[in-house]
């Protein structure tokens, strides 16, 4: 079996969901090709345990990582491989489903336990459900959920081969025109090992902010439900739950969110959950580890000053 990773990665550093992937790949093969679209990150990728072979396309044309540029390689390369993953975030549900379509394959889509080489687990219903999915594909293409496998590990002593790619597969739908980046000083949100979210019962943006001197003193990563972010509380890029990112941390601090399963099913994994809320009968307390039943607004004051004091 030769399986083909697509690495998820800015122009600096492959994303942490990459190294989820790989480890997700590597539990099937140990003949694992990584492909990028940067030989900036190439040096990081070949230390990656579990790599065969890193795949570089230096062509300017894929520099940005459009759908419409990558998936038509990424289906032309999927023909030397049996299997072909990629990260199940906004960047591989973008590109695999095209990728898979083009070679006239289906797709299986967040994965989250490999049973065999045909056959993995999968989320269905909002996670309230697990399905077992058998595929007699010539070829698998999967997309994988982080918080399911390990992060892979660098291996400083080993090196995989770097192998420039030089393939270029004319695009004439689309072209990238500029992007906005939002520099943090925390976290990132799939990466970080603390959260604190927010939701509707925050009630203004303003109230949500307060969120960010918590954060701050925890070194951790904001997040928002659903409910917050179609309110203006919060950005898109903070979204937690079935239609935002999937994450599992250390520690998840709910506060004023009610948990709707299409949020619970975007943090449910995580190790340690605390809510705040001032509904007893608020679903989050179902899966919370710890639950306070109190205004957010007292309670959240109070910790702050706690946590100064230490």
């Amino acid at each position: 079996m030769t399986i083909l990773v697509i690495a998820e990665h800015d122009q600096n550093a492959l994303k942490r969901a990459t190294y989820h992937t790989v480890t997700a790949a590597a539990s099937m093969s140990s003949d694992v090709d990584l492909l990028v679209f940067n030989p900036q990150v190439s040096t990081e990728a070949a230390k990656i345990s579990g790599i065969k072979h890193v795949l570089v396309v230096d062509e300017k044309n894929y520099a940005h990582q459009l759908a419409e540029n990558v998936a038509p390689l990424v289906s032309e390369l999927a023909k030397q491989y049996t299997h072909v993953l990629a990260p199940a975030t906004t960047f591989g549900k973008n590109i695999l489903p095209r990728a898979a379509a083009l070679t006239d394959m289906a797709m299986i889509s967040d994965v989250i336990k490999i049973i065999s080489p045909d056959t993995f687990l999968r989320p269905i219903y909002a996670g309230n459900a697990l399905a077992t999915v058998q595929s007699h594909e010539a070829i698998q293409f999967l997309t994988v959920r982080s918080t399911g496998f390990a992060a892979a590990t660098q291996n400083q002593s080993a090196t995989a081969e770097i192998k420039a790619l030089d393939i270029l597969i004319p695009n004439t739908l689309s072209q990238f025109e500029g992007e906005e980046i939002h520099i943090s000083a925390r976290p990132e949100l799939t990466a970080a090992r603390i959260i604190v979210a927010g939701g509707r019962g925050l009630k203004s943006l303003e109230n949500f902010k307060l969120l960010e001197k918590l954060a701050d003193t925890l070194g951790a990563a904001l997040g928002a439900s659903r409910a917050a972010v179609d309110a203006g509380f919060a950005p898109n890029d903070y979204q937690v739950g079935q239609t935002g990112k999937v994450v599992a941390p250390d520690l998840y601090i709910a506060i004023g969110i009610s948990g709707a399963i299409q949020h619970l099913a975007g943090m449910k994994d995580s190790k340690v959950i605390v809510a705040i809320n001032n509904d007893p009968d608020a679903p989050i307390f179902q899966v919370a580890d710890y639950g306070l039943v109190a205004d957010l607004f007292t309670s959240l004051q109070e910790l702050q000053l706690e946590l100064d004091k230490r």
